[in-house]
C-alpha cells in the first residue's frame, strides 16, 4: 500500500484497511482544518488503485471493512468508484462494509441514479462534515457550501439508500455565536435525520487561518462549560429519530453516547451533571484529534 502524506479516517473505522483513492480534499478551504493543507488535490488514476489492492490482497483473509480516503473520495468519476468498489468486493471475500469521506459539493454534482448505483455495488456508509448548521457560521469558516445545500446533499444519500454519519464541531462559532450555532446546528440536523450524529470539540491547529484569528483576538475560544452548555442546547432542540449519537472522539470534554430521541432526556441529565460537577470533565492534556 503506498499512501501520500498523513492518513484521517472516521474513529468507527480505526480497525478497517484504508485505501487511497485520492489525495487530498477537493474543497480545503476551512479555516479550522489542517488535515490536507500539504497536499494539492488529485484523483489517483485506475491504475494506481488497481496497484494499491493488489498489494492488499495479502490481508484479504482478515479485512471485513474497507474505508476509502482521502476527504471527499466521492469526488471521483463514479465509473471510477463502482470499478473500484466491484474489484474490492471480488477481491475481500470477507469484505461487509465500504465507507467514504464526502462533501456536500461533491454529493450534489452526481445524479440521484449515480449514487444508488454506488450503493448497488457495495458502499455503504458516507461520513459527512456538516461541521454547523448556520450559514454565518459556515461563510466564516469558509466551508464553501450553505447549509441548505447540506441538507439537499444528505436527503440525496439517504434517498440511495445509503447510511449516513453526520459530524458536528462544537465551539465552532465561539463564545460570539454559541447560540446560533447550537440551535441552527439543531435545526438542519433534525432536517436531515441521520443515522449516525457525532460531535467534536474544537481544537485549534498551529498554521490554520483559525489559528491566526485566535492570536489577533479576532475569535474567543470557549470553554469548556460553554462547549458543553452549548451542546446542551444543541440536543434539547434537536428532533431525530433513531439516530445513534455519540460524543466519544478524543477532542471532547465528556464522552456521550445514545440514540436520539430516546435517550435526549439522559443525556441532558449526564450534562448537567457534568456542569455542576468539572472533575468529569476531560483534562486539556488528553484531549487530541
Amino acid at each position: 500500500m503506498r499512501y501520500e502524506g498523513a492518513i484521517f479516517r472516521p474513529p468507527s473505522e480505526a480497525s478497517s484497511l484504508i485505501l487511497q483513492i485520492s489525495v487530498g480534499c477537493s474543497n480545503n478551504t476551512c479555516t479550522f482544518c489542517s488535515a490536507y493543507k500539504d497536499k494539492k488535490f488529485r484523483i489517483k488514476t485506475w491504475q494506481e488503485i488497481e496497484s494499491d489492492i493488489i498489494s492488499a490482497n495479502k490481508y484479504k483473509r482478515h479485512v471485513n471493512r474497507i474505508f476509502l480516503a482521502d476527504g471527499n473520495a466521492l469526488a471521483l468519476d463514479t465509473k471510477l468508484l463502482i470499478r473500484t468498489l466491484e474489484r474490492l468486493y471480488n477481491d475481500f471475500p470477507l469484505l461487509e462494509r465500504i465507507g467514504i469521506y464526502a462533501g456536500a459539493q461533491d454529493v450534489l454534482k452526481k445524479q440521484p441514479e449515480e449514487l444508488r448505483e454506488l450503493k448497488e455495488a457495495g458502499l455503504d456508509i458516507v461520513y459527512f462534515g456538516l461541521e454547523s448548521g448556520s450559514d454565518k457560521i459556515l461563510r466564516l469558516v469558509r466551508k464553501g457550501v450553505t447549509a441548505a445545500k447540506m441538507v439537499e446533499a444528505c436527503h440525496r444519500l439517504k434517498d440511495a439508500g445509503l447510511t449516513l454519519s453526520i459530524t458536528v464541531i462544537s465551539g465552532l462559532g465561539s463564545t460570539d455565536l454559541t447560540e446560533e450555532h447550537a440551535l441552527g446546528t439543531a435545526s438542519v440536523i433534525s432536517a436531515i435525520n441521520p443515522d449516525y450524529l457525532s460531535t467534536l470539540t474544537l481544537m485549534v491547529v498551529e498554521g490554520t487561518p483559525l489559528y491566526e484569528q485566535v492570536q489577533r483576538g479576532e475569535f474567543k475560544l470557549m470553554t469548556p462549560i460553554q462547549d458543553l452548555q452549548e451542546l446542551k442546547l444543541m440536543l434539547e432542540k434537536v428532533n431525530l429519530t433513531n439516530c445513534t449519537f455519540r460524543s466519544n472522539h478524543a477532542s471532547n470534554y465528556l464522552p456521550l453516547k445514545g440514540v436520539l430521541n430516546r435517550d435526549k432526556k439522559a443525556l441532558l441529565s449526564l450534562l448537567e451533571r457534568a456542569l455542576s460537577t468539572p472533575d468529569m470533565l476531560r483534562p486539556e492534556y488528553l484531549r487530541g484529534l
